[in-house]
């Protein structure tokens, strides 16, 4: 480094005010550190909670979750004769590419050993008062060895489906919004109370059961029984990286196992609804999948009423966060039905009562994406749904640009009020 301050995105309390600040270049602090010199980092929609004062954030901040980068310097931990730790510990070298997920994780924990690395003991979220954000040109990583992956581990390991190659601002959905909608997508396909449409088998077979149940069981299932109708609320970038996760998953399931589905995607806006129209013209062109019908909130009662006879949706995928997301979620899900939600709540209470849950046997799954445990599926659908991921300001784009930090001030107002899509930052581009 030739400099000992560096340009950063910063978030000023109470709210909506964004400046960019010349800071100090972080330094390595504990021996587990990296220091990563930012290529691209992302806005996302959980940065607009902290940006309209609704996470109460009241300390000056570097923002961001979202980046990928250059390693420049590494902590003491760094060694090839690193033992009985991470693998990266041992390979990290500096001058690798890596992605960073936007929480912290060691990797060697009970619950990053279980898969649930979001809940790491030492879980830190990058752009908060206490871990300064990735919306910088450096920034310092904790538990480095368990926390990045090197962008060479998804590049060598995984082909290209198609002609079109691997695009470098693709990589930066890596770190949150594909792995979180593919995560929002299998947490509700994997649920026990999906399993009997999946696997064919009723309720309580489906699944594991005592020895001694050895009676005989009652009936079996039909062609209607096993017709899945998922729903999506929010259709934001999120929601676009849950449809398009979805319908992979469902068309391997199709073709796996036969399974029959419906899928309705839902979102007040018309901007996003047409988006999602575009992602899924440009997927249906060269996919098994069945295609997704999109639907504002009214109509989406009324298609899924009719699709279903009236019984609602198996599973519905809620993204948005709010309350008002919830509530139709609720109103649009069957009895013995799933919600799986991702949108970051606020505090709010949930708005249901325990009867209302209780006279649906309704089952809700909430919480923060694992990143690292989902990588796997993440990048399988990344590199194969590039027609989606891998352009910037096409029709069909999640990304719909990239931008200096000069520009950062007018992204946050104009992403505030919906009137762009997932915008990512160039660090190092200049006005």
């Amino acid at each position: 480094m030739t400099s000992e301050t560096q340009r950063a995105v910063r978030f000023y309390p109470p709210a909506y005010e964004i400046r960019v600040d010349d800071v100090p270049v972080p330094k390595i602090i504990e021996p587990d550190d990296a220091i990563v010199k930012v290529t691209l980092a992302g806005l996302c929609g959980s940065d607009l909670h902290v940006y309209r004062g609704h996470e109460e954030v009241d300390a000056i901040m570097t923002s961001g979750h979202e980046f990928l980068g250059e390693v420049i310097a590494l902590g003491a931990s760094f060694s090839p004769e690193s033992v009985n730790r991470p693998e990266l510990y041992r390979t990290l070298k500096i001058g690798d590419k890596v992605i960073s997920p936007f929480t912290v994780s060691c990797e060697e924990c009970h619950f990053c050993r279980l898969g649930f690395s979001s809940r790491c003991i030492f879980s830190a979220l990058f752009g908060t008062p206490d871990l300064p954000g990735g919306q910088a040109q450096y920034v310092r990583v904790p538990k480095a060895g368990g926390t990045l992956f090197k962008v060479d581990s998804i590049t060598s390991l995984l082909p290209l489906s198609g002609d079109r190659p691997l695009s470098e601002s693709s990589l930066l959905l890596l770190a949150d919004i594909l792995p979180t909608g593919a995560f929002a997508a299998l947490q509700a396909l994997q649920h026990p109370k999906l399993a009997p449409i999946v696997n064919g088998s009723p309720y309580p077979y489906n699944s594991f059961t005592p020895n001694s149940s050895t009676l005989t069981r009652f009936g079996g299932l039909v062609a209607e029984d096993r017709t899945l109708t998922v729903a999506v609320v929010g259709l934001g970038p999120v929601g676009i990286c849950a449809i398009v996760s979805l319908l992979e998953i469902l068309a391997d399931l199709k073709q796996s196992i036969a399974l029959s589905y419906r899928v309705i995607a839902i979102d007040p806006i018309p901007s996003r609804r047409e988006k999602v129209k575009a992602v899924l013209n440009a997927i249906s062109s060269n996919a098994v999948s069945d295609p997704a019908i999109v639907a504002d909130i009214e109509e989406s009662k009324e298609i899924i009423s009719k699709l279903t006879n009236g019984v609602g949706c198996n599973a519905v995928l809620e993204i948005v966060g709010n309350n008002s997301a919830l509530s139709l979620a609720y109103n649009l899900v069957r009895p013995f039905g799933v919600i799986s939600s991702v949108g970051v709540h606020q505090a709010p209470p949930i708005p249901f009562t325990g009867r209302d849950v209780y006279n649906k046997n309704v089952s809700f799954d909430f919480g923060r994406c694992p990143v690292r445990a989902m990588l796997p599926i993440a990048s399988a659908i990344l590199l194969k749904r590039q027609d989606v991921f891998g352009g910037v300001g096409e029709p069909a784009s999640l990304i719909d640009r990239v931008v200096g930090f000069d520009e950062a001030v007018e992204i946050y107002k104009l992403f505030d009020k919906g009137e762009c899509g997932k915008v990512l930052f160039d660090p190092w581009r200049s006005a």
